[in-house]
């Protein structure tokens, strides 16, 4: 029995979606906290449980009969390290063969904040004795695209990456690995560095969505507390623009760059293109 913890969100669903290529419905537990939620899930024979990482009593109920579970991080930041400790604590008392995390990329070496929570999450599996796998998932693909609205609309893309490269792919490509380390037999013990095949600078990514669009889209380089007061301005809540601007100075450290090409060799095929993707949104 595999169990997807967050299986309501996007990576949740889309992991689910790649589990049922080769896994019965009935073999995979969709763990959210409104099952309400997943109704079109339940429809195909997967198995709703619910489940809240801050109530683990719904977390034993959720884990019953479990062989393998998924612990998509949380998205309460701030809130992560004492959840993540309670899905563990879950695990542990189910006995699960195998608990895989998605932590962030390098985090051990990380420079963005974001990796706090991710690197104390690690030490808590380590010290668990849980039989564990580290899915160390890179940027998205879809953080940049979903601002595309504003890019065409103000006709510029602003960050803090500066000349960073940033190794992305799509969401789906890290659902599809995720899934496939969950029907493997070997994976107790390893820690996989997740990024996309090729990378990019944000003036690049700037070029791309201009070419597509047949504008001048030029990158604006900004200081990491003009970004933030940008992302204020635009709307953003506090906590949003301030990891967005970290993450952005992160990586013009190399914090989203990785070529090691482990991603596309998890999933059998290459990552998304970054030109594929824009392509898409844009329509």
């Amino acid at each position: 029995m595999i169990v997807v913890t967050g299986a309501s969100g996007q990576l949740g669903r889309l992991v689910i979606q790649s589990l049922l290529k080769t896994v019965p419905a009935a073999g995979i537990v969709a763990a959210v906290r409104q099952p309400a939620a997943v109704a079109d899930l339940a429809a195909l024979g997967v198995q709703v449980r619910q489940a809240d990482y801050a109530q683990p009593a719904t977390l034993d109920a959720a884990f019953q009969g479990a062989t393998k579970v998924l612990l998509i991080s949380s998205s309460a930041l701030g809130e992560r390290v004492a959840q993540h400790g309670n899905v563990i604590d879950a695990a542990r008392r189910a006995g699960v063969a195998l608990l895989a995390y998605t932590s962030l990329l390098h985090a051990d070496t990380s420079p963005l904040g974001l990796a706090a929570e991710h690197t104390a999450t690690e030490a808590l599996l380590r010290a668990s004795g849980v039989p564990h796998v580290l899915l160390r998932n890179g940027w998205y693909t879809e953080n940049y695209l979903a601002g595309l609205p504003a890019v065409l609309q103000h006709g510029a893309v602003i960050g803090s990456a500066g000349e960073g490269r940033i190794a992305s792919a799509a969401r789906a490509d890290y659902a599809d690995a995720a899934a496939a380390v969950l029907i493997r037999d070997d994976q107790a013990g390893q820690v996989h560095e997740l990024a996309g095949d090729t990378s990019y600078t944000l003036a690049e990514f700037a070029a791309e969505v201009g070419r597509q669009t047949g504008r001048a889209i030029p990158y604006v380089n900004l200081p990491e507390a003009d970004y933030r007061g940008a992302l204020l301005g635009a709307g953003l809540p506090e906590p949003l623009a301030q990891l967005l601007a970290d993450s952005d100075m992160g990586a013009s450290k190399g914090g989203l760059f990785d070529d090691g090409h482990r991603l596309s060799a998890l999933i059998g095929r290459p990552t998304t293109a970054l030109a594929a993707m824009v392509e898409a949104a844009l329509r």
